[in-house]
């Protein structure tokens, strides 16, 4: 009796070791699954981040790109509304030049016309006072009132001053009009000297002395430039920008120092011009 107990314990430890084995067998199935899914989803988690840090470098690319794309198009905005407001100065100097050339050029034509008429008529009183040292008292009374002495001697004066006042409005109207170059809007071959020239023609006013500083000294020292194919009017523009930059520095410099100090040691700019090579010249302005 006690030999089948025993055997019927041992086939129900049996059975319970192989209900055992199975549930470890399917546990250990399950943890190798589970261990499977983990690696999975690490890997995806991990694939998951990758791609969000490109996705995020990427996106910091795009987004230097548009900063550089909103610069450049704030830059070209910036050129464009330069490019308007020198297109529109450069109509208006180009039309003042035009109606002010119109009225100098029929004084200046028309002075040569009153010089010769001035001194045919002086010429003409010269006469008459050899033929008639005596005139009657009303017209010694007349000449001694308009002191026809001193406008005998000033009149010639004056026609000279005048055709040098006319010359100096012709040659400003011309630098104007050549500073402008509204009609040379393309690339064209233009000598740079005569630009640079124009631009101190109109910058002359604060070249002169005045009550405050002495005249401000150019010294040109040009070199042998040919003709140099460029835009003309944005040219002289550049050229107006660097001299306008160095009067103002020389300004501000100047009103540290006295009078006699300027005299002493007066402003002066250096225009300097030479060629490179073929394909390049220098120009310096230096204070």
């Amino acid at each position: 009796m006690d030999n089948q107990d025993d055997s019927i314990q041992i086939q129900e430890l049996e059975k319970t070791n192989r209900i055992l084995q199975k549930k470890l067998k399917r546990c250990e199935t399950e943890r190798c699954q589970l261990e499977t899914d983990i690696e999975t989803k690490e890997f995806l988690l991990k694939k998951v981040i990758c791609e969000l840090e490109n996705s995020r470098t990427n996106l910091q690319h795009r987004s230097q790109e548009l900063e550089n794309t909103l610069d450049r198009l704030h830059n070209m905005q910036a050129q464009m509304i330069q490019s308007e407001k020198m297109s529109a100065l450069g109509q208006m100097v180009a039309g003042i030049a035009h109606e002010i050339n119109n009225p100098v050029s029929f004084i200046y034509g028309n002075l040569s016309y009153i010089s010769q008429y001035t001194h045919d008529l002086l010429r003409l009183v010269e006469l008459y006072h050899l033929y008639f040292p005596n005139p009657p008292g009303e017209i010694q009374i007349e000449r001694k009132t308009i002191d026809l002495e001193f406008i005998e001697k000033d009149a010639i004066m004056v026609l000279h001053s005048m055709n040098i006042g006319t010359e100096r409005i012709r040659d400003i109207v011309l630098s104007l009009r050549n500073f402008s170059r509204l009609d040379e809007s393309e690339i064209k071959a233009v000598d740079l000297h005569e630009g640079i020239d124009n631009t101190l023609m109109i910058l002359q006013h604060r070249l002169k002395a005045t009550d405050k500083s002495p005249e401000i000294q150019v010294i040109r020292d040009y070199g042998n430039l040919s003709n140099l194919e460029c835009y003309p009017g944005q040219i002289n523009q550049v050229f107006m920008n660097i001299l306008v930059n160095a009067l103002d520095a020389l300004e501000e410099f100047n009103a540290k120092r006295t009078y006699q100090e300027i005299q002493l040691n007066p402003s002066r700019i250096m225009i300097r011009t030479s060629v490179v090579d073929s394909q390049w010249v220098k120009i310096v302005s230096a204070q």
